[in-house]
């Protein structure tokens, strides 16, 4: 598994390295707003999560991370695939808290027509990170 991780990344489709560069970018924003603005994230974190101060600052630095492995360095692009497919799958929790329990971000009460598009595409994050770190070709042919 180490060794598949360490080899060289195979070549991908122009839409493949377009929608890599884009889930890099958006992943390199998300984080510096974590790092810059935690407060909004610290409040809809679930109460369960242990110290969100810290948590927060830890997600925004596994976003950059992530972001520039994707976009910059080709040799850990599969390895920054399933690492922000496993981050959007730890983050899901506090989308379903911020959903459910109508917590206010700046003053502003977001209702389900942003939340459930969000919600819903989260599925579809971890499977793009997967797709454009060349973990997955699913469901298309290799050919992409």
């Amino acid at each position: 598994m180490l060794g598949a991780l360490l080899a060289p990344p195979a070549p991908q489709s122009r839409i493949r390295t377009a929608l890599r560069w884009l889930l890099a970018l958006a992943y390199l924003i998300a984080g510096i707003a974590h790092l810059r603005s935690p407060a909004g994230f610290i409040q809809i974190t679930p109460a369960w999560v242990p110290n969100p101060p810290l948590v927060i600052m830890l997600t925004g630095l596994a976003e950059l991370a992530g972001a520039v492995a994707l976009a910059a360095i080709p040799r850990l692009r599969q390895a920054a695939g399933i690492g922000l497919a496993l981050y959007a799958l730890c983050v899901f929790p506090a989308n379903i808290n911020h959903a459910l329990n109508h917590i206010p971000l700046g003053g502003s009460q977001l209702g389900w027509w942003y939340h459930a598009p969000r919600l819903a595409l989260q599925p579809v994050l971890v499977w793009l990170a997967l797709w454009v770190g060349g973990v997955t070709n699913w469901p298309f042919r290799s050919r992409l």
